[in-house]
């Protein structure tokens, strides 16, 4: 796959509510299936001020029967039978101090376990598996950010009452400023289709690009300064994130001159036929400390140091990467869609942030059940592809582990075999029934060829059910 890779793209989902613009950050990409509540009240005042509060919980349990293998490394996925699951609560505050200036804080709570100690894939099964780091709750922040919305000529847009939305008449053309603590995910690549894993696909793989290499802490959130231009039905968008202090580390790097992610996005949203749809190219470029893969290849030959991580004893200098994306998503009908991702990354260098993949392509389409008279349930049906570069390959088959995949044939296969990678392909569907008001129960199934890459293992069949409540 190289840079002209190419989509066709969407999905159809939720509600077939009209495409409106966002404020900008922090929707914790919620899709916003929630109705008010008889009295609960999520939106008022308080000493003068507009606030409002909102809040989800999401229990997802995954599993998956023993599945073939010729041999396990040390970052391989276990071919043992499994189960994997994680909790997560949210709450959403936010107040309005000023006519155009929000502020927002979302504290969170995690717990879980993810199949092999988050080892053995490149398309991880949950997104909410990052947040996890054992069966005890983590209390902590998730965001805490300001946003400030500069209006400029244009058409009235409502943005509605949401999790960090309160309730705001803007224009269509304007700017939005957002600073602080937030996830890069809220900003760029957003989809109403693909995005979501606690009420959407997912796979990791169906959150964003799975060769986008954004900057975050090891929990998926980061600290930096974010610009939109709304205009007309362009968007532009850039920002600067802080990286973590090592790769996939918990603390980030302040150092915000020094080792940083930034990106570029430029969206445009169309309608055929009167149905909405939109085109998105995003760029990154991270800069930090990292591990060249030809370096580690490298020492891993002279220092005949098969199955260990050399990357570690070859991070000495601060490199770039680099990737670029498209995005495609439109609806065909008020209760059908398709979307489409692809996305390369240069591959020289180690996984600064997200996972191990260097190019990747999804594809999906689903819809409601208006068609079956339960218009609030969905489906969605979804194929994704990820691939290594020749670095990360020959690193890998020369005995080298990474930080998430490294079967390392030698010793485990024999000294004269290496590792025939293929290309880690996932199909994804999942059903979501509405049981009760802002209440769904979901079930997923995933089945994952050449886990980690490896053609000498799997396939993996992972099936999944999740309870999703919000207000």
């Amino acid at each position: 796959m190289t840079r002209k890779l190419l989509l066709i793209l969407l999905l159809g989902f939720m509600t077939a509510s009209a495409y409106a613009q966002r404020a900008g950050s922090g929707a914790d990409q919620i899709a916003g299936f929630a109705s008010p509540i008889e009295d609960l009240p999520t939106e008022g005042t308080v000493f003068g001020l507009p606030v409002n509060v909102h809040g989800q919980t999401t229990y997802i349990n995954q599993r998956y029967n023993n599945f073939t293998s010729s041999y396990s490394g040390v970052n391989s996925l276990s071919a043992q039978k499994s189960m994997s699951y994680t909790w997560s609560g949210t709450l959403f505050f936010g107040a309005r101090v000023a006519p155009n200036t929000d502020i927002y804080f979302n504290p969170e709570v995690v717990s879980g376990v993810a199949f092999s100690g988050l080892t053995g894939l490149g398309g991880f099964t949950n997104g909410e598996a990052t947040k996890a780091s054992g069966a005890q709750a983590k209390f902590y922040s998730a965001r805490a950010f300001v946003r400030q919305i500069i209006n400029q000529e244009g058409e009235k847009v409502l943005l509605e009452n949401e999790a960090n939305q309160i309730t705001q008449t803007v224009s269509s053309n304007r700017v939005v400023v957002t600073a602080g603590q937030f996830s890069t995910l809220d900003i760029f690549d957003d989809s109403r289709y693909a995005k979501d894993p606690r009420i959407q696909f997912m796979n990791w793989g169906n959150m964003t690009y799975l060769a986008y290499d954004y900057a975050a802490d090891a929990r998926g959130y980061s600290t930096g300064l974010a610009g939109e231009w709304y205009l007309s039905n362009w968007v532009l968008r850039a920002s600067r994130m802080l990286a973590p202090k090592t790769p996939n580390g918990r603390d980030l790097n302040w150092q915000i001159f020094n080792t940083y992610g930034d990106q570029v996005e430029v969206e445009r949203q169309h309608s055929i036929g009167d149905m909405p749809g939109k085109v998105s190219v995003l760029a990154y470029r991270n800069r930090m400390i990292l591990a060249r893969f030809q370096d580690a290849t490298n020492y891993v030959i002279a220092n005949n140091a098969q199955g260990t991580q050399a990357i570690n004893n070859v991070r000495n200098n601060y490199q770039y990467k680099t990737g670029i994306g498209i995005n495609g998503e439109q609806a065909l009908t008020k209760d059908l869609g398709i979307y489409g991702r692809a996305f390369t990354s240069d591959g020289h260098t180690e996984t600064m942030s997200f996972t191990e993949a260097d190019n990747s392509m999804s594809v999906g389409m689903g819809m409601n059940g208006t068609s079956w008279t339960r218009p609030h349930d969905t489906i969605g049906i979804s194929m994704m592809q990820n691939g290594l570069s020749s670095y990360r390959k020959n690193y890998l088959q020369n005995g080298g582990v990474s930080y998430f995949i490294g079967d390392t044939a030698y010793p485990y296969a024999g000294p004269n075999q290496t590792i025939n990678y293929r290309p880690e392909r996932i199909g994804e569907v999942y059903y979501n029934a509405m049981l009760v008001k802002n209440v769904l129960l979901g079930v997923n199934f995933q089945h994952i060829q050449n886990p980690a890459y490896n053609s000498a293992r799997g396939p993996v069949n992972i099936a999944s059910f999740r309870i999703h409540a919000e207000f």
